[in-house]
Formats: structure tokens, C-alpha cells, sequence
């Protein structure tokens, strides 16, 4: 087993410790998202929302101005850059001084980010999409996270996603643990800082519901890799099926438990709506590992 990185690297030499469970906190300023969409369309409330998700135990805040839900129309680079970077000095311009991630897979809008303020990419596409975003993580040292999808969101038909099961040959987890694997050697061979690389399974794109949930069963396949590794499960229709819940708002519980289980299996960073409930969980998740591990974690 590779070692377990002790932080996850940023610009100019900030850093997030990954010693517990991180939160970074879902703030979508987009219309459209698929549980919290139109509720921070403004630079005030985006500040207001994280300064609310700081102080209910978020470690992070990840900032993005597209969705990215099964079917969701695409959004300019123009657009997402309006969207993005008053929000970010919103929240900057209010003394929040949590990492800020951007969710984006353009070069150019991750690049206002990060004059913004921002600190990491959190790129879906992987760098497929936009190959300069290698290129600016590199040069300018921000954060990378590598995402495994299958489709575009325009493709990723939320009808399918419930009624097929996509075909991953040599199973769900070897393919998506290999595709990370290969997107990181190429960020690497760019320049960018393996310390400053973090893999995200995908759950909940164009997989089915039973897929998601070998990725979640088997996440020490991607703790092993040595990277850092994020999971970003909440109240995703996945869970919807297992707990029985329709609507996103009532995924809390089934969320908080899939990030406990990850977390036991050693996953460090969570991206999620629900900060207070998972700040929590995780307090009680910690205390559990400490007492296994003889507190020598």
C-alpha cells in the first residue's frame, strides 16, 4: 500500500491537513443544481452560506457556477465566470478564510478563481475536457481534484442512469480505480505536485445504483493508491434508492451514513451539503477510530 498523504497541497504553500475527515461545502451558485439550485444566485448570499457552512464545520468551501446533474445544459465560460468570481471575493471581501475549490473543467474560468482567491480545481471531466487545466495546476500550484465520469452531464440521461446498467468490463471499481490512476499520471507528467492531487470516484455519474455502491464498499481500492481521495455522495439519487427518499432534502441520514463508512475505510475529504449533520458524524466517527487504533492514528 502506497503512504497516505498528510495534507493536500494548495498555492503558495497553503495546505489542508487530511490527520480527520474533511468537509468541503457544497455552494452552487448556479440556478439549475439538482438539490440547493437558486439558493445562493447572489455574491452575498454565497458569502453568507459559507460563512454559515464555517462555522457549522466545514473545512473547505467548494464554489462552482455550472451543474453538473444527469441532463443539465451546459454553461459558457463567460457565464460561469460571472457567476463564480463575485462570489468568491464576496466570500474573501467577508473574512472567510477556508480553502475555496472551484467546480469547474475550464481553464479559464479556474484561472479567474484562483486570481479571485480560490485554491484548487475540482475538475469532473478530469482534464479531458480542457487539457490547460494541467497546465494552469502546474504553474500555479493549486489543488486538483480528478473526477471519474462516464458521460458529458447533456449525456448522462437521468432516465438511463435508473433503467441500465452501464458495463464496466473488469468491474466498476477496477475500471474507475485505473481511469484515476492514468488521469494523475498525466497530471504528474504536466507538472502538477502528486501532493496536490486528489482522486474522486464519480458517484452518481453513469453509474447504476448498485455500481455506486461498490465504489463505496471498496473505497480502500483508491485510499491504496496513496492519492487523497474525495467522496462526493450527497443526497445523490443513489441514495434516494437505497433509504427511500424522493427528494434530495430528505437524503441526510443516508448521506451521513455513506461518508462514516468511507471514512472508516479511510477516505479523508467529503463533499457535501449537510455540513452540521456530517461535522458531527465524523466528530463520533474519529472518536471510534481513535479507540481502534489505540489512538495512534
Amino acid at each position: 500500500m502506497a503512504q497516505r498523504p498528510s495534507h493536500w497541497q494548495f498555492i503558495a504553500g497553503r495546505s489542508l491537513a487530511l490527520d480527520r475527515g474533511r468537509l468541503l461545502a457544497i455552494i452552487n451558485v448556479t440556478p439549475d443544481s439538482f438539490s440547493d439550485g437558486g439558493q445562493t444566485l447572489t455574491p452575498k448570499q454565497a458569502a453568507d452560506r459559507a460563512a454559515l457552512a464555517v462555522a457549522d464545520g466545514a473545512d473547505m468551501l467548494d464554489i462552482g457556477g455550472e451543474s453538473t446533474r444527469p441532463g443539465a445544459s451546459r454553461v459558457d465560460q463567460a457565464e460561469q465566470v460571472r457567476r463564480v468570481v463575485p462570489a468568491i471575493h464576496a466570500i474573501r471581501d467577508a473574512g472567510v478564510a477556508a480553502p475555496i475549490s472551484v467546480d469547474t473543467t475550464l481553464a479559464a474560468v479556474a484561472e479567474a478563481a484562483i486570481d479571485a482567491g480560490a485554491d484548487a480545481i475540482n475538475d469532473v471531466s478530469a482534464g479531458r475536457e480542457d487539457p490547460e487545466i494541467f497546465a494552469l495546476a502546474a504553474r500555479s500550484g493549486a489543488g486538483l481534484v480528478l473526477m471519474h465520469r462516464v458521460t458529458p452531464p447533456a449525456q448522462d440521461v437521468y432516465s438511463h442512469y435508473h433503467t441500465q446498467e452501464p458495463q464496466f468490463e473488469g468491474g466498476v471499481v477496477a475500471v474507475v480505480r485505473r481511469f484515476l490512476m492514468d488521469r494523475a499520471e498525466a497530471a504528474i507528467s504536466a507538472g502538477v505536485d502528486p501532493a496536490s492531487i486528489v482522486i474522486d470516484p464519480g458517484l452518481g455519474f453513469g453509474k447504476s445504483v448498485v455500481q455506486n455502491f461498490a465504489l463505496v464498499a471498496h473505497a480502500e481500492a483508491f485510499v491504496s493508491t496513496g492519492f487523497a481521495v474525495l467522496s462526493a455522495a450527497s443526497r445523490k439519487s443513489f441514495i434516494g434508492a437505497a433509504c427511500g427518499c424522493a427528494e434530495p432534502q430528505d437524503r441526510v441520514e443516508g448521506s451521513v451514513a455513506v461518508t462514516v463508512a468511507q471514512r472508516v475505510a479511510g477516505v479523508r475529504l467529503f463533499r457535501v451539503h449537510d455540513i452540521r449533520a456530517h461535522a458531527r458524524a465524523l466528530r463520533t466517527a474519529e472518536a471510534i477510530l481513535d479507540a481502534r487504533d489505540g489512538g495512534n492514528r
